[in-house]
């Protein structure tokens, strides 16, 4: 049997972002499992995923200037 409904997608949704952590990882993102689901969420609200890429980047750039300082 086939499951529907709100209980599959929750379960579906959840495999679905265990693979990207996995995929992550394997990359080396830097991306913990809460960064990576909050660049899921906004890149499927229209968010450009280069655009967003590079706004990370940049704010490891500046976290990194603001330790060294």
């Amino acid at each position: 049997m086939v499951e529907s409904g709100p209980n599959s997608q929750v379960s579906s949704a959840r495999e679905a972002l265990e693979a990207l952590v996995e995929i992550s990882k394997l990359l080396n993102t830097g991306l913990d499992p809460e960064s990576l689901a909050i660049c899921v969420k906004l890149c499927e609200a229209g968010v450009n995923p280069e655009a967003l890429a590079t706004v990370v980047q940049e704010i490891r750039r500046e976290a990194a200037a603001l330790q060294v300082s």
